[in-house]
């Protein structure tokens, strides 16, 4: 004679399930009756406010600000040529790290003590630790790196 394939564990869980549900309705019809006997329905319509919150009752028209639409800028604003600042592309440095059988170093900024990456197919010059260099920076695939970096000569 076959087993019954309806396992204890099976069993239980359907309880569960079915217990859940009817916990859920009783819920449900206890708000509702809760609703009815204080004569609440919730907020039937929302307004925002100057502020921008939202709230259940309409805002003061005392307080309405009127924008024109030619004033309202969804791009940037062009810079114009006197804006600009010239900004020199060749920076000084210093070189905190570099390992020469690996083929790659550090270059702290001397303006913002930024590091940045520097590789060996980026260096013209030989360079060792504690030297001071002049590079430039170009976007690489983590971040800025230092590229044309060359020795000052003291």
């Amino acid at each position: 004679m076959g087993r019954s394939q309806q396992t204890f564990n099976k069993t239980e869980k359907v309880k569960k399930r079915l217990k859940k549900k009817e916990e859920k309705r009783k819920k449900m019809a206890a708000r509702k009756a809760e609703a009815k006997e204080s004569g609440k329905k919730g907020i039937e319509f929302a307004y925002v406010d100057h502020n921008g919150n939202l709230t259940d009752t309409p805002p003061d028209p005392s307080q309405k600000v009127k924008y024109e639409a030619e004033s309202i800028e969804i791009s940037i604003p062009k810079t114009l040529e006197s804006d600009k600042e010239e900004i020199d592309p060749i920076r000084k440095g210093k070189v905190s790290f570099f390992n020469s059988s690996k083929g790659f170093g550090f270059i702290i900024d001397a303006e913002n003590n930024e590091k940045y990456f520097t590789h060996i197919s980026g260096i013209i010059d030989d360079i060792d630790e504690n030297d001071k260099v002049t590079f430039e920076l170009e976007q690489g695939k983590k971040g800025l790196n230092a590229v044309n970096v060359t020795l000052i000569k003291e």
